[in-house]
């Protein structure tokens, strides 16, 4: 099953997608301001284009687990998100990410990497998760 990723921030956010077996996670790429009506309409382009079985989006939870301000801002992010599209989105912890990504390097965008390392380790759990 192809999987997109999204590493959701108010001014970037990263998408990451999947090979169509849903097991291998890449960088997209980064769509800017996408609060903004062009930048989410740039976000539901790319992700039509690639045409996923499913989203997932990042929730950035704090350190103890717990939602704070940039998670609910993230979780308004996802009702829009669902609304927009008729394939499921669900949120996923994304602790740690942006700091793998950061470490890691590599030719594309950080945030299109932190949304990859988000999508791998989604993509990990839930081959778990399923027979």
């Amino acid at each position: 099953m192809k999987v997109v990723a999204l590493d959701y921030g108010a001014a970037r956010t990263g998408v990451a997608a999947s090979d169509p077996g849903g097991t291998l996670a890449r960088p997209v790429g980064v769509v800017e301001r996408v609060g903004s009506d062009a930048g989410f309409g740039r976000l539901l382009e790319l992700v039509r284009a690639e045409a996923p079985a499913r989203v997932v989006v990042g929730l950035p939870l704090t350190l103890r687990g717990e939602r704070g301000r940039q998670a609910q801002e993230t979780a308004r992010f996802v009702e829009k998100l669902r609304r927009a599209v008729d394939i499921p989105v669900e949120s996923y912890d994304e602790r740690f990410t942006t700091g793998l990504a950061a470490r890691a390097g590599g030719r594309a965008d950080e945030d299109a990497r932190a949304a990859a390392h988000l999508l791998a380790s989604y993509l990990e759990w839930s081959s778990g998760r399923q027979p």
